[in-house]
């Protein structure tokens, strides 16, 4: 199974312990779920710690060490137009479909509205969760 998180997941997977993003990295990680990511998205999680909880550059280059250990980078060569009204979630899409994955996990209305692109289903952790 493939999956792509967006910054959403990583920020609540990393900022919260008790979160539903927290335990489902942590199974997904004991899982061998293939965890996908690129430069961009990181730019961006990194970004928000910054901006929204004040973490200093040590704390995130830490973290993101951390997390390199499960997640695989690629690099998105199809530009992907889907999401109209918040154009940078396109971002994710490309992600998802360069890497395959199954699904996208998000708490993102403008993602989960779409549903599903090019049988990748766009679902929240707390539905995916479920599924495993």
């Amino acid at each position: 199974m493939r999956v792509t998180p967006d910054t959403n997941f990583f920020i609540s997977a990393t900022q919260w312990n008790s979160s539903v993003s927290h335990r489902l990295l942590i199974k997904l990680i004991k899982e061998n779920v293939e965890i996908f990511t690129t430069q961009i998205i990181i730019a961006e999680f990194s970004e928000v710690l910054i901006r929204d909880f004040k973490r200093d550059k040590l704390y995130i280059e830490s973290l993101l060490s951390n997390l390199i250990n499960f997640i695989t980078i690629v690099e998105p060569k199809r530009i992907i137009n889907i999401v109209k009204d918040d154009p940078d979630d396109n971002r994710i899409v490309e992600c998802a479909v360069e890497s395959s994955s199954d699904y996208i996990l998000t708490y993102d209305n403008h993602l989960l509205k779409i549903k599903e692109f090019e049988g990748i289903k766009i679902l929240k952790p707390e539905d995916f969760i479920k599924l495993l």
